[in-house]
């Protein structure tokens, strides 16, 4: 499932293409992709992958910080002021089968992808919160461990991303009101991990994780 401002035209390109730092800092873009994820961590639901780009010519937005680190109505508010300032954006859910399929890393560094091509028209440059940059990415990048606290784009992407993903969990908690994902989101919180044994996995479980595998029949 994917939420975007405008379609993707990409010319594939990678870092390794820019190896020379000196070229890169020459480079010197302005129109920069910042790229979050929300919900690597939970036994339930996608993982929520975002990508913004502001016009560095527009006012800012006032308030922007980690996701984690506002409150719900917070998020909720900067949410939609960051759909109607940025230049473009993109929300991408990697969903429960893609993960199960590839590993949680691995479906990450799609959605990673997948999000950085949808504001490829635009982007000159993707900056991405943590320690890895993923293959194929249409447009140079670089990797920020703590760059949710850092850099206002990647900011912006938490909180879409989690925003994303909070409103899907809400939606999952009225199929599966005995799961209480209204509450942890998909976490493996005590309440949780009774839920999960006194009924078993649905389906927007990761199968892939050790505590739900270890719940399913035997075969």
């Amino acid at each position: 499932m994917t939420a975007r401002r405008t379609p993707a035209a990409a010319v594939e390109a990678s870092l390794s293409l820019f190896d020379d730092a000196a070229l890169l800092a020459r480079q010197a873009p302005r129109l920069v992709a910042g790229v979050d994820e929300a919900g690597r961590g939970p036994l339930a639901g996608p993982v929520a992958v975002a990508a913004v780009v502001f016009d560095p010519q527009r006012p800012r937005i006032n308030g922007l910080d980690d996701s984690k680190a506002l409150t719900a109505l917070r998020r909720e508010q900067l949410y939609d002021r960051i759909i109607e300032r940025a230049l473009a954006y993109t929300i991408i859910m990697v969903d429960v089968g893609q993960i199960d399929s590839l590993n949680i890393f691995q479906a990450t560094m799609q959605g990673m992808r997948q999000a950085v091509e949808g504001v490829a028209h635009v982007a000159q440059f993707a900056r991405i919160d943590g320690n890895k940059i993923p293959k194929g990415l249409p447009c140079p990048a670089e990797a920020l461990v703590g760059g949710d606290a850092i850099d206002r784009s990647i900011m912006a992407a938490s909180i879409l991303a989690k925003v994303s993903r909070d409103r899907y969990m809400l939606a999952l908690h009225q199929q599966f009101p005995e799961y209480g994902f209204d509450q942890h989101k998909g976490y493996g919180t005590p309440f949780h991990m009774a839920a999960l044994k006194a009924h078993g996995p649905c389906h927007e479980h990761r199968r892939s994780f050790a505590p739900v595998r270890a719940l399913l029949p035997e075969t």
